[in-house]
Formats: structure tokens, C-alpha cells, sequence
């Protein structure tokens, strides 16, 4: 409780462009390895890189959804470092006149609104991916050269669950955009933290370390708090923090010491000489600003009025676009937004859940049934006990609520004679139940209204029987 944790974020980021950032190579996923090359991504002698023109506007609507100040005048540098999975032994990256610079995003946490600022964000290439199989390493150059956005946060953020928030709000902004799939598992979105901590009040950082091989927001979480807590009682056991590089194992949840860190001169920055410098007329800015859609937080303020939702509400509904737009879908075909946003919030993600399956799992479930559904609950067809059965089933199936209805027999019981014989029955059969009820136990109903569903195997219409229940406990 003395110590005050300081995290800065640097997000990777694959842009989904067609081709690499410098030549015409494609960036398809899971191709058979090294058959998306050519000399200029492998670092050929007499190769010249060209940029990539749908790449530098993706880029641009990520800084300026981020907030942030436009570069008009903008160069490439080689960063140069030997690694095995960096062909050129340097990389094509920029230094000291980046795409842009000063932006912020705002979090909710705990409640309240904190703004985290964006030091800068700026283009560069992707490397190679090592493969390692026992003694042996393999390279895949495929990556090798896929337009790469580094997004590099100040330092303002002051504990796990803040990164978090932070990593989840940057991801939706991200999506939004549509310039990247975002997968953590295919490596289109990566994440290297660095983090601190120092005694609360004392305004000179701490020794920092950064933290690598993480390949979730959770995984994220988790090791900054192993970190966080490792350093602190390091600090009081009278020991000093190395500043270093470490990588997280998840099987463990430890962090270990990979290598120390480097600093910006050891990677001997110098300009691009096969990469003129850049200009951008405002014209253009312009251009791209206009491209930009509706983003996460003006949809939530849109849906907290269009669709009265409450802020808690809104704010899971937008949090990914697929379900934002999924949510609309339904709305158009049943206006009545808070009970989709229900069933969405409870029912559907915890299924889902249960499938290990993602969001983007619903387009099995069409809109028209999820809206179907609904609409036959409303008109009495089925109770709202068959329709949690209804919809894990089209969760499952991707079949329409009237064929599952239809094959199952599942139509709910709302013939008045039928629901009398039943209600007879149960009266008849629990004398107890039915005293107690008569004797001023109001609750005794609720254990009867039990009965005749489990007789009726949940097909009874639940209003009409304790309409039934309550005519007919007065004049028995």
C-alpha cells in the first residue's frame, strides 16, 4: 500500500491491408511458410521498398481516432538489431519524425472516467515468426514486412486492472475502424508492457521492466500483477530492480529475466535512405477523418438515447462491434431494445460461454430468430422457460425457433380446460401446499405454480395458471 505501480503500453498492431508494407507480397494467414516473399521483405541486395499507400491511411484513422496530432512532414528510419527472424538486420520503422504524436483515449474504471494519453503512434514493418522445435529453430518470413502500427501509451496508467480497461476500450476503438482482425492468437495484435512501481507521493519513477509473450488481455493482467507484486517485495527485502526484459509464463504466472533492455542508441537509428520523406496536405487528413464511422463511445451515447438503455447497458452492447450491430439488426425486426439487450447480455454470452465459443459466434443465430423468439414469448406460443432451451438449441444448430418448436412440440399450454385439469390435479394432490396458502402463506402458491410446470413439463402459460391457481384456491 505504499508503493504506487506506472504502466506504459505498447500495442502492435498487423494492419489488414492486402499486401505488405513495402512491396507487393500478400499478408493472407496460415499460408504454408516462407511463400509470401520476395527479395524486397527478405532484404535482398539492389530491392527497394516502396510504401504502401492503404496502409499509411489505415494508419492515419488509427491516430486520429486515437486523438492525435497529425504529422504533416513524416520519414522512415532503420532500426537496426540482429535477430534471426529480421532478414535485413534492421528494420524499417520511424524514429524522431513519426506518423503522429500527443493523443489520449479515455477509460472507465471503477466508475470514473480517467483519460490515458498516447505518446505517439507510428508505421512500421512486422518481423518474421520463429518456430522452435526442440534444439531447432525455424523461421517463417511470411510476416516478414506486414504493415505494423506501434501504439505507445504514456505511462499513466496505475495498475493491472487500468491496462486492462485500457487494452479492451483500445481494441473496440481498433475494431471499429475495421483496419486490423485484432487476433491475439494469430498475432495481429500484441502487447509488451512496461511497468514500475515507486513509493506513492515520490514523483521520480522507478526502474522499469518490460514484460513480454503475452497473448491475451487477461495474460496481460495477470503478469503486470505478478510483476507489480515481485518488484515491491524485492524493494522491501532491501533489494534494487534491474532494468531488463522479461517474459511471462502463463502455465506458471511468473515473469523471468529474458535479457537486459535496450535502449533507443543501441539500435543506432539513422533515416531510410531508399524511403524519401513524406508530406501530407491537410486536404488529405481531411480526407481520411471523413473515412472515420461511428466510433464506440458516440454509439453508446446513441443507444443510452435512441434506445433508452442504460449506461451499463450501452456499454456492453458497443464494447464489440459485432454484437453492437447484431443488437440493431434485432431492433429493426422487434423494437423493444432493453429485451434484446436482456436475452444478449444474459442468456446468449453465457451460452456462448458455455460453447467456448467468441461473439462472433452469433452469426449462427440470426437476427429474424433471435427476433422470432422473442415475438412468439409475446404472443404466447412458448414460455420464457422453453425459450432458454429454444435458443441454446439455435446457438448450437443455427435452426429457426419454429422448426425447433415445431419438431419438439414445445408450444406452450394455453387452452383454459386443459390448464383447469391440470391445476385440479395439482390442488388435489398436494393438500398441505393448499392449506398453507389458505392459512396466509402467500408463498405456498409459488411451490404449486412449480408443480403444475413440472407436470406440464414447462409448457404451461405461466400467467394463466396462477390466474387458474388463484380463481381456484377462493372457491375450493
Amino acid at each position: 500500500m505504499h508503493y504506487e505501480t506506472v504502466i506504459g503500453l505498447e500495442v502492435h498492431l498487423q494492419l489488414n491491408t492486402k499486401s505488405k508494407a513495402f512491396c507487393g507480397c500478400s499478408t493472407d494467414f496460415g499460408k504454408p511458410p516462407n511463400t509470401q516473399t520476395c527479395p524486397v521483405c527478405l532484404g535482398f541486395p539492389g530491392s527497394l521498398p516502396v510504401l504502401n499507400r492503404e496502409a499509411l491511411r489505415y494508419a492515419l484513422k488509427v491516430a486520429i481516432a486515437l486523438n492525435c496530432h497529425i504529422s504533416n512532414k513524416i520519414k522512415f528510419d532503420r532500426k537496426n538489431y540482429f535477430y534471426p527472424d529480421l532478414p535485413k538486420a534492421f528494420q524499417i520503422s520511424q524514429y524522431n519524425q513519426p506518423l503522429s504524436q500527443n493523443g489520449w483515449i479515455t477509460i472507465f474504471i471503477a466508475g470514473s472516467e480517467k483519460r490515458i494519453r498516447i505518446r505517439r503512434v507510428h508505421l512500421e514493418e512486422d518481423t518474421g515468426k520463429l518456430f522452435h522445435e526442440g534444439e531447432t529453430s525455424l523461421i517463417d518470413f511470411n510476416r516478414s514486412g506486414i504493415p505494423l502500427l506501434e501504439i505507445v501509451s504514456e505511462p499513466d496508467i496505475n495498475s493491472p486492472e487500468e491496462a486492462y480497461e485500457y487494452l479492451r476500450t483500445l481494441k473496440a476503438i481498433l475494431e471499429y475502424l475495421d483496419v486490423s482482425d485484432c487476433n491475439m492468437e494469430e498475432g495481429s495484435l500484441r502487447c509488451d508492457a512496461n511497468i514500475s512501481v515507486r513509493e506513492k507521493g515520490s514523483e521520480r519513477l522507478g526502474t522499469k521492466t518490460e514484460i513480454k509473450n503475452m497473448n491475451s488481455f487477461k495474460a496481460v493482467r495477470a503478469a503486470l500483477e505478478y510483476e507489480r507484486d515481485r518488484q515491491i517485495q524485492l524493494l522491501e527485502n532491501g533489494g534494487s530492480i534491474v532494468q531488463e526484459t522479461r517474459l511471462y509464463d502463463a502455465t506458471r504466472n511468473i515473469t523471468e529475466s529474458m535479457r537486459s533492455k535496450e535502449e533507443a542508441h543501441d539500435y543506432r537509428y539513422f533515416p531510410e535512405p531508399d524511403l524519401v520523406p513524406f508530406e501530407f496536405d491537410d486536404t488529405f487528413i481531411e480526407g481520411v477523418r471523413k473515412e472515420l464511422p461511428e466510433l464506440p463511445e458516440t454509439r453508446k451515447k446513441r443507444f443510452i438515447a435512441e434506445y433508452n438503455l442504460s449506461d451499463y447497458d450501452a456499454s456492453v452492447m458497443v464494447n464489440e462491434k459485432s454484437l453492437a450491430d447484431y443488437f440493431e439488426r434485432c431492433v429493426q425486426l422487434y423494437n423493444k431494445p432493453k429485451i434484446i439487450a436482456n436475452w444478449l447480455m444474459g442468456d446468449t454470452i453465457n451460452y456462448l460461454k458455455e460453447l467456448g465459443k467468441e461473439i462472433e459466434y452469433l452469426k449462427t443465430l440470426k437476427p429474424e430468430y433471435l427476433s422470432g423468439m422473442l415475438k412468439m414469448i409475446d404472443s404466447g406460443i412458448i414460455s420464457g422457460k422453453i425459450a432458454k432451451m429454444i435458443l441454446m438449441e439455435m446457438l448450437s444448430t443455427g435452426r429457426s425457433p419454429e422448426e425447433i418448436v415445431r419438431e419438439r412440440s414445445l408450444e406452450q399450454i394455453s387452452d383454459d380446460r386443459e390448464l383447469e385439469r391440470v391445476v385440479n390435479e395439482v390442488i388435489e394432490e398436494n393438500p398441505k401446499i393448499v392449506n398453507d396458502y389458505r392459512n396466509g402463506k402467500q408463498n405456498a402458491i409459488i411451490a404449486l405454480v412449480g408443480k403444475i410446470m413440472a407436470k406440464t413439463k414447462g409448457k404451461a402459460n405461466p400467467q394463466k395458471v396462477n390466474e387458474i391457481l388463484r380463481n381456484r384456491l377462493k372457491i375450493v
